[in-house]
């Protein structure tokens, strides 16, 4: 079995909407989400033990050069939200998909997705591959995990 025939991370992670978030229609204004899905995406990178301290120290930073979101429904003041982040890309570029459901009922509220690439700290290049640092960690992740 490759890397490529194994289940890639994923994980979810719930929140409240706080009312620092909302309009006065206590809808969460859409910016808010990008840091949602910043949440949930640090948790799942945790998970395979390459965070953004440990992607630094290995000698890359991993800029996001692109995003979307698409909107379905929105996320209200005090609701309890589940971000869902499922690792789809990595041996060019690490692209996180992204689901945001109201917690209780599972009704999708936004779908999302973020492409993240490396680049060297030291000359500041982009990289056509993922750095060993990442392909070890998630092949180890993988390993335990099927």
């Amino acid at each position: 079995m490759t890397p490529d025939d194994r289940p890639l991370p994923r994980g979810e992670t719930e929140l409240v909407i706080p009312f620092h978030d909302v309009d006065m229609m206590q809808v969460a204004w859409h910016g808010h989400y990008v840091r949602y899905l910043e949440i949930a995406r640090c948790e799942l990178l945790d998970a395979i033990d390459y965070n953004y301290p440990q992607m630094q120290a290995s000698g890359f930073a991993w800029p996001v050069i692109d995003l979307r979101l698409r909107y379905a429904g929105p996320a209200l003041f005090a609701q309890r939200i589940a971000i869902e982040a499922r690792m789809s890309e990595w041996e060019h570029r690490l692209k996180i998909d992204y689901t945001i459901r109201d917690a209780e009922t599972r009704k999708r509220l936004t779908r999302a997705w973020s492409v993240q690439v490396a680049v060297g700290l030291d000359d500041h290049e982009m990289r056509l591959a993922s750095p060993p640092a990442l392909v070890e960690r998630l092949i180890a992740w993988q390993e335990a995990n099927t």
